[in-house]
């Protein structure tokens, strides 16, 4: 037995190392050593409190030049990695000097399953400049842009919490921040609803700071905020009161008080909106600034409208916060005469021009003379008014010109009338030619 297995000695050894050689051959060829590179635009800054005691903090470089790592290793491994697989970290704490600038950071990159040996990594460091570390405090806004609530509907509150984020960087970068906003969608919603969001860093330019300028700052949240957003009803066609405590000259009196716009669109609780119909669906005004005291004319306010409306109510979206209060004031005797621009004569036109009206209709103020009563300007009257201008010599354009007024006898205008129009040339149809 001991001869058998000691027979050929030799040729079996041989036979043995040939086996191993072709399993190895094969192994290479069906699964062979190669090389991948791959590009990452981020590293992890480590060690950050080697330099915190000094009162200074990192400042990367956004324009810093990616870092390329190649791996080694067998086909199979090699393909099964991506770019999230590798972890590239740059450490302070092994930063040649900190007396440079910018200071130069050793690099490395692991990737799991792969020997540190086989990895290798260009550039083999990054440079970050040495700021003095400030903190700051913003305020949170929400910011919606175009969109819109569904029909019937507008965002009365936005509740952010926290409120507030504290930001800690190099003091140049904290300078150029302006805000720290939340961009929240509220496109069609006719719900409350809360969401919790990343927000952004807006800077003085309006522009959002790149990841890269991110990364060198530090968040007392992890960067993000839940904002709660409470919907309110609208209400159209809201009338407004405008009361008034002083008088106009004497032998003066107001005759009307109109607002422009004469109605208004609100947004509110059910509470404020039902309030609101209890009082008529009107909001009631009482500006002392509104003083027409000695008044003998005409006189317009502007006003903010949005200090008189309740608690839990606003105007709805694009509305103006102001309004124009106007006072028509008139003599005792006197009145208020609308005569339609289409019966406004006009002479002295040249052939092939024509005038419009910018206006429909000529307000004018009238009274009578001793001899009569304002009471007596009825009907019969208001016909036997005469009006006109005279564009004789005007060429095309636009202008202001007076208008002759001719009233009743016993009755005058309170000031001079005039009017805009608007001188055109007569456009003709040209007839097509006849082949």
């Amino acid at each position: 037995m001991k001869k058998k297995l000691t027979a050929n000695i030799t040729l079996k050894i041989v036979s043995v190392l040939i086996g191993i050689i072709v399993w190895l051959v094969v192994v290479n060829i069906d699964n062979p050593s190669i090389s991948k590179s791959f590009t990452i635009s981020d590293f992890e800054l480590v060690n950050e409190a080697y330099i915190d005691d000094t009162g200074l903090v990192c400042l990367r470089d956004v324009n810093e030049t990616p870092v390329r790592v190649t791996i080694e290793g067998d086909r199979k491994t090699v393909n099964g990695i991506s770019a999230a697989d590798i972890s590239v970290i740059a450490d302070l704490q092994q930063a040649v000097s900190l007396d440079t600038d910018p200071v130069m950071i050793p690099v490395t990159a692991a990737v799991s399953g792969i020997s540190p040996g086989n990895i290798s990594v260009w550039p083999q460091n990054v440079s970050v400049k040495l700021e003095e570390k400030v903190t700051s405090e913003f305020m949170v806004g929400v910011n919606s842009g175009d969109t819109r609530p569904g029909a019937g509907y507008e965002v009365g509150s936005q509740t952010v919490s926290p409120e507030k984020i504290r930001i800690t960087g190099p003091q140049s970068l904290l300078r150029k921040i302006d805000k720290v906003s939340v961009n929240l969608s509220v496109e069609g919603v006719t719900e409350d609803f809360t969401e919790t969001s990343d927000f952004s860093v807006i800077d003085k330019n309006g522009e959002a700071l790149s990841s890269a300028e991110m990364n060198n700052l530090r968040f007392d949240n992890n960067g993000k905020v839940t904002v709660t957003t409470r919907l309110w009803k609208t209400k159209s066609d809201v009338k407004l009161n405008v009361l008034y405590n002083s008088s106009p000259q004497k032998g003066f009196v107001v005759e009307s008080v109109s607002t422009v716009p004469e109605t208004i669109s609100v947004a509110g609780t059910s509470d404020a909106l039902s309030l609101l119909r209890e009082n008529g669906n009107t909001i009631t005004i009482d500006d002392e600034e509104v003083d027409i005291t000695g008044s003998s004319a005409d006189r317009e306010f502007k006003i903010d409208i949005t200090q008189y409306l309740p608690e839990g109510m606003k105007l709805t979206s694009g509305s103006n916060n102001e309004i124009l209060v106007n006072f028509h004031i008139l003599p005792e005797e006197g009145k208020r005469l609308s005569i339609p621009t289409s019966k406004i004569g006009v002479n002295g036109r040249t052939e092939g021009l024509q005038v419009a009206f910018e206006i429909d209709k000529l307000e004018v103020r009238i009274r009578s003379d001793e001899d009569h009563s304002i009471a007596d300007f009825g009907e019969k009257e208001e016909e036997q008014v005469k009006a006109s201008i005279d564009v004789k010599g005007m060429e095309e354009g636009s202008y202001q010109i007076p208008v002759d007024i001719e009233l009743p006898k016993g009755f005058e205008l309170l000031e001079e009338a005039s009017t805009e129009i608007v001188i055109s040339r007569v456009s003709t149809a040209t007839e097509p030619d006849e082949d």
